[in-house]
């Protein structure tokens, strides 16, 4: 494969930083994310009410994605502008972007794997030749994660803690492999796609913390089959999403006190009671010296304003959507309680003092987002195809956004005391 190939599409990278989710997503550039367009969340993004776009990604567009295998026979997925629309991505910031005859050497170079120690070498020569692997082995190959349901990782004391980030997700390495060889599978037939573009929520973070919490008491669609229907219903009942209107569907924390990732697939998130449940948010906002507690106010404050917009939408139900919280792992500087507040403006970021004794966190100004995501199942009255219409608010979302906040001010009200 000539390099030329490459001039006006971008390759697409693995996303690290999804945590839950099947759906593969992808690093279009630092600020943009994709991934498999779905005509229904297509059209949410299209239609979106004005007053909940702050808690949604940015749409940001439509783009065509092509499989492709270089002439070593490694898989690589590339954006295209879709109908020949230059424009389309011309527009988009790729400046990030390595030049493009670096492309192919980078396909070369990374094995897009995960470098788990646990995992052998024998396992890695294997996997290298993924273009022989079929979609059940591959699922074999992948059950260690379903095994592995907390997994921490350590992160060299060198180099920058983000740099090192891009190496250590498991699950967004597991969705970006079976989409490859969903692809791959589906090449005879058909090799270009429509992706959605979105706005990356985490390229503010150095080191983001990601919380994804699967949200409502259902999550079938109207449209799913009684098989289907059954099986997310055993979920809910069998998860605290039947009790409270929340489970976990994954996490990634970064612990500052051992130098640690901390992963957690939505495997565990099922399985967790109501207080196990709150502890994992208690275990969300701990960077393993102490609880960031400066951080409850912002996300409290968020979710009861998403809870007033939500319930004044008529006729939306967000079946299957999740919710994110992230926030930045990164360390600030410590400081003095009672420091001079024109000493800690002058204080470097990158200087630390390992006393913590009579230290703490100066907090610092929007560090938590909270956002919408994944409206594949999403169903309004405004589509007019939907056989079901839904009147009024979407009752077990805005159940479980309450009980969210009410266990979040709980771990706020005992930690203080």
């Amino acid at each position: 494969m000539e390099v030329e190939h490459y001039s006006k599409g971008v390759l697409l990278e693995p996303f690290v930083h999804q945590v839950g989710g099947h759906s593969c997503v992808l690093r279009f550039n630092d600020t943009t994310i994709c991934k498999p367009l779905i005509q229904r969340e297509h059209q949410f993004y299209e239609t979106l009410p004005t007053e909940m776009r702050k808690f949604t990604p940015q749409y940001e567009g439509v783009v065509s994605v092509s499989f492709e295998e270089d002439e070593d026979g490694n898989l690589c997925l590339i954006a295209y502008p879709l109908n020949g629309d230059h424009d389309n991505l011309e527009n988009l910031d790729n400046s990030d972007c390595e030049p493009k005859s670096k492309l192919l050497r980078w396909t070369n170079k990374k094995t897009m794997l995960l470098e788990n120690e646990k995992i052998s070498k024998e396992w890695v020569r294997q996997h290298r030749k993924e273009e022989k692997i079929k979609n059940h082995k591959l699922e074999e190959e992948f059950e260690w994660l379903k095994k592995s349901e907390v997994l921490y990782y350590t992160v060299e004391k060198k180099g920058n803690v983000s740099s090192q980030f891009k190496h250590h997700n498991p699950w967004s390495m597991k969705c970006h492999q079976q989409q490859l060889q969903r692809m791959k599978e589906n090449a005879k037939h058909r090799n270009q796609y429509k992706f959605i573009l979105l706005e990356n929520l985490t390229s503010r973070y150095e080191v983001p913390c990601v919380l994804d919490l699967k949200m409502g008491t259902r999550q079938h669609g109207d449209d799913a089959s009684e098989e289907k229907k059954a099986n997310q219903i055993r979920k809910c009942q069998q998860s605290t999403s039947a009790v409270i209107g929340v489970r976990v569907c994954g996490m990634q924390v970064y612990q500052a006190g051992t130098g640690q990732l901390m992963f957690m697939n939505k495997y565990h998130g099922r399985k967790l009671s109501v207080q196990g449940f709150k502890e994992a948010l208690y275990q969300f906002f701990h960077n393993g010296k102490y609880l960031r507690r400066e951080l409850f106010e912002s996300v409290i404050k968020k979710l009861t304003e998403l809870k007033s917009v939500l319930e004044k939408q008529e006729s939306y139900r967000f079946y299957s959507s999740s919710l994110l919280i992230i926030y930045d792992g990164k360390e600030r500087q410590e400081v003095a309680v009672d420091s001079d507040p024109e000493d800690l403006e002058d204080l470097s970021e990158e200087s630390s003092d390992e006393s913590a004794g009579a230290y703490a966190y100066k907090p610092t100004a929007s560090t938590v987002d909270v956002r919408m995501i994944d409206f594949a199942h999403t169903t309004c009255k405004h589509y007019g195809e939907d056989s079901v219409v839904h009147e009024g608010q979407d009752t077990g979302y805005v159940f479980g956004l309450q009980n969210l906040i009410d266990i979040i001010k709980e771990i706020r009200d005992e930690s203080s005391e």
